[in-house]
C-alpha cells in the first residue's frame, strides 16, 4: 500500500472513543436506578439495550430457540424484581449475565438436550392403513355379492380359474417351466 493511503486512512479512522463506554455505563446505572423506583419505561430500555447481547450469549449454553426466548425473559424478569438488590460492586452487565447463566443451566436440567430418534421408529407400517383397510372390507363385499348372484356353474368357473391358478402360483413346481416338468 503506497504511504499516502495508509496516512489518508489513519486520519480518517476514529481512535476508540473511552467516553463512550463510560456514558453507556452512566446510561445503565440510571437505567437500573429508575427500574428500581418500577419505572417501566426504563425497563422497556433495559430490556431492549441486554435482549440481543443476553441471545447471543445463551445461544451457545441453550440451543433451543424457544428456550433461549424463555431464559432471556426470565433473566430480565429476575431484574425486574431484584432490580434493589443490585449494589454496583460489579458493573451492570455481569450482575445480568451471571442471572442469565444460572437461569441457563437450570432451563438445561429442565429442558435436556433431544434424544437422536431410534431409525426403527420412522418405519412404515406394513399394516393397511385405516382407510386402505375400509376399502378393502368394502372391496370384498362387492365381490362377494357378485359371486353370490351367479349361478352355480359360473361360480365354480370362477373358483377353479381364480383359486386354482392362485395356489399353482405359489407352490414352487409352478416356477419350473411347463416343458421341464
Amino acid at each position: 500500500m503506497r504511504q499516502g493511503a495508509q496516512v489518508s486512512m489513519s486520519q480518517t479512522a476514529s481512535p476508540p472513543r473511552v467516553g463512550a463506554a463510560r456514558a453507556e455505563g452512566v446510561e445503565e446505572r440510571e437505567l437500573i436506578e429508575r427500574v428500581r423506583g418500577r419505572e417501566l419505561a426504563a425497563f422497556e430500555r433495559l430490556y431492549r439495550l441486554y435482549q440481543p447481547r443476553l441471545t447471543r450469549f445463551l445461544s451457545n449454553v441453550v440451543q433451543r430457540p424457544h428456550v433461549l426466548e424463555e431464559v432471556v425473559d426470565d433473566t430480565m424478569m429476575v431484574v425486574w424484581d431484584t432490580a434493589e438488590n443490585f449494589r454496583g460492586a460489579s458493573k451492570l452487565s455481569t450482575w445480568i449475565f451471571s442471572i442469565a447463566y444460572r437461569k441457563a443451566l437450570k432451563a438445561r436440567v429442565r429442558w435436556p438436550d433431544p434424544v437422536e430418534e431410534d431409525p426403527r421408529d420412522s418405519r412404515k407400517s406394513e399394516e393397511p392403513g385405516p382407510d386402505e383397510q375400509l376399502q378393502q372390507d368394502r372391496l370384498h363385499d362387492a365381490l362377494v355379492g357378485a359371486m353370490d348372484s351367479l349361478s352355480a356353474d359360473h361360480r365354480a368357473v370362477v373358483d377353479l380359474t381364480y383359486f386354482h391358478s392362485w395356489a399353482t402360483a405359489r407352490s414352487p413346481r409352478s416356477w419350473i417351466a411347463p416343458s421341464i416338468r
